[in-house]
């Protein structure tokens, strides 16, 4: 869960090692399921301060997480006001790839989507237009909630400067988009699949967790428990023909 070995955690509780990476900070409050308090302490002790670290939206909500642990075998996954992901599980892996591997303006799902053709395999070209209004008016919410000096303004910026559709788009001020409950998605391997997604909200509204299902008896359905067993896994040509 957070990419330390129990050997490592032993020589840094005992204070026997370097001094561990925010980033490794990070992934120890995650996997201990601290709150953000418990969390701030922690940086505090490993002597960190706490104001330039990172944004208080980096760090997954317990409740959610408590909600998390109990999916082990569904497709999910945390993401922030911008589309930014905290979490996934193993078949949410599978499912999506791994969505939490992006560095910078890139690690918005929003910003990824108009600037990476990689990014919109996903889905069926029909829906892309659908696809790229509703993340324009998710970031036109979030920019009207942080302001002009707000990671949301960033990231306008930037996609104003390279991208013409989200420009053209954004000149729509389109607002109050939102996904349907069932999607489309094109996986890599296993073809077309349609999904159910519900989405969780923290109580401050500023994560969501989204679990992906299928109607029992369909084939999609049937696809989906195939990932959740085989994981991230490269199916081979008579699994898949199978499905």
């Amino acid at each position: 869960m957070t990419g330390m070995s129990s050997d490592y955690y032993s020589r840094t509780e005992r204070g026997h090692s370097p001094k561990p990476s925010e980033q490794m900070v990070t992934a120890l409050a995650r996997g201990l399921r601290l709150s953000l308090d418990d969390r701030d302490y922690l940086f505090q002790v490993v002597g960190y301060g706490t104001a330039p670290r990172v944004r208080r939206t980096d760090h997954v909500n317990v409740g959610l997480m408590r909600v998390v642990d109990r999916l082990t075998d569904t497709p999910a996954i945390v993401l922030n006001s911008l589309g930014e992901t905290l979490f996934q599980t193993q078949p949410g892996l599978a499912l999506l790839g791994d969505q939490r591997t992006h560095q910078g303006l890139a690690r918005s799902v929003i910003y990824r989507w108009f600037t990476n053709d990689a990014e919109r395999k996903l889905y069926p070209v029909e829906e892309h237009p659908k696809h790229s209004r509703v993340l324009a008016s998710q970031l036109r919410e979030v920019l009207t909630r942080e302001g002009p000096r707000s990671r949301a303004a960033d990231i306008v910026d930037a996609l104003q400067g390279c991208s013409t559709e989200f420009t053209e788009v954004w000149a729509e001020h389109v607002v109050g988009w939102r996904y349907s409950e069932q999607k489309i998605l094109l996986h890599p391997e296993l073809g077309e699949l349609t999904v159910y997604c519900q989405s969780l909200l923290d109580p401050e509204q500023i994560q969501t967790l989204l679990v992906f299902t299928a109607t029992p008896g369909t084939e999609s359905h049937d696809k989906l428990q195939l990932l959740s067993v085989i994981g991230t896994q490269k199916l081979s040509p008579s699994k898949s023909a199978s499905v």
